[in-house]
């Protein structure tokens, strides 16, 4: 098993990119649904969870904070082919708003896999830098073979003007 999840691609998205991984997919989900189930909320609700699991994996560690963000927003997009709602726009609106609020329990379930599992990763790469060793530039300690304190640099008059031009 653990062989089979190394195989796995382990692409490393921005957090636009993850937002709008998790966007797309939920809509394709959600027009599959559609054109299969007639818009199951259970099928639709089952497929977020994998998506946000996937988007808050395939997160870069530095974007992070993007992924328990993007879940939700990815959710309301995908619930728009499944809300059935009509009489123009004002009927789909309220449709819209009608299933996001029928279907929290799916909502929040994947915003809470996705900021687990952005929590852990998080958590993990804190330990990882501070048991990294300090580098070749890291400092060194001073004493009788260390380096000599240097006196230090001179002060720039604040009052002076710092970019100056040649008149045109």
């Amino acid at each position: 098993m653990v062989q089979a999840l190394r195989r796995l691609p382990s692409p490393r998205l921005t957090g636009l990119g993850a937002g709008l991984f998790a966007a797309a997919a939920m809509l394709v989900v959600g027009f599959l649904d559609w054109l299969v189930l007639d818009g199951s909320p259970l099928a639709f609700g089952l497929l977020f969870l994998p998506v946000s699991a996937l988007t808050a994996l395939w997160v870069r560690t530095a974007d992070l904070v993007t992924a328990p963000i993007a879940v939700p927003i990815a959710f309301a997009v995908g619930v728009v082919p499944i809300a059935g709602g009509s009489g123009g726009f004002g009927g789909q609106a309220m449709a819209v708003v009608t299933a996001l609020a029928v279907h929290a329990g799916w909502l929040y379930g994947g915003t809470l896999i996705a900021g687990i599992i952005a929590s852990v990763r998080k958590v993990r790469e804190m330990g990882r830098r501070r048991r990294r060793p300090a580098g070749p530039a890291g400092p060194k300690p001073a004493g009788p073979g260390g380096p000599k304190p240097t006196a230090a640099p001179a002060r720039r008059n604040p009052a002076a003007p710092r970019d100056r031009r040649p008149a045109p």
